[in-house]
């Protein structure tokens, strides 16, 4: 599976965005954790059989950066929805002048992901890291869905694109994707590092995803020449380990 990352690699990113990038807090507007506190506890509230466990479903940088221990984690299938560069960055791993892209839950089709169970004992203390990460940029939405797994359905927490946020672009092209991806960078990285790390996770789960796959080899293309191009030098990176997507 590691053979199908083609070329894009960290190293590929590093030369074609040698600089860094300071962090602009005027980029993105986030809400505070008194805000959010509301929603999180009316989202509790609406939860099914609470005596079944406490899950959350990652298809993107949660898979290889969860913002949660966890004590159980399965691979399995959302249906109805699908995984797609939809949403738009404008800090964190873009600017506003060259927004990246993250991942959102779009409607239609199926997506695999992980399935994980976090300890229960106090919800709301649990799910306040990872619900703030993905809510403060008000780029998602957050709902109750059942993902099938090998040992049997569950009922999970996940986020799907707000389509009403001016940061959901709709279905783009993947060519077009890939030309914002590959020259975005914003503090955190270069957001062809968060899709490379997402490929990267995605195979070391088994879990092909063809947007996902045909978008690396795009971006590798196009950071190709831009490595090529005179004054690239290599530094180093960011740390990864971290990486807001709401």
């Amino acid at each position: 599976m590691a053979s199908r990352l083609l070329s894009l690699s960290l190293d590929l990113i590093a030369r074609a965005h040698p600089d860094t990038v300071p962090d602009d807090p005027d980029a993105l507007t986030l809400l505070s954790d008194d805000d959010l506190a509301p929603e999180l506890a009316a989202m509790l509230a609406r939860r099914a059989s609470p005596e079944r466990g406490l899950w959350v479903f990652a298809y993107g940088s949660l898979l290889w950066s969860p913002e949660f221990a966890f004590t159980e984690q399965r691979v399995g299938t959302l249906r109805g929805w699908h995984r797609r560069f939809c949403l738009l960055q404008r800090r964190f791993r873009g600017t506003p002048d060259k927004p990246g892209f993250v991942l959102g839950l779009d409607r239609g089709g199926l997506c695999r992901g992980v399935a994980f169970r976090l300890d229960d004992a106090d919800p709301h203390v649990t799910l306040m890291p990872v619900w703030r990460r993905e809510m403060k940029g008000k780029g998602y939405e957050a709902r109750w869905v059942s993902v099938e797994t090998q040992a049997g359905p569950v009922t999970a927490l996940t986020f799907m694109v707000n389509r009403t946020s001016d940061r959901y672009t709709g279905r783009l092209s993947d060519a077009e994707i890939a030309d914002r991806i590959a020259a975005a960078c914003g503090h955190l990285g270069p957001s062809a590092e968060y899709l490379f790390r997402t490929v990267e996770a995605c195979a070391a789960l088994g879990i092909h995803d063809r947007h996902l796959w045909r978008l690396q080899a795009l971006v590798a293309e196009r950071l190709h020449l831009t490595a090529a191009a005179p004054g690239i030098a290599r530094q180093s990176r960011s740390d990864p380990e971290r990486d807001p997507a709401g």
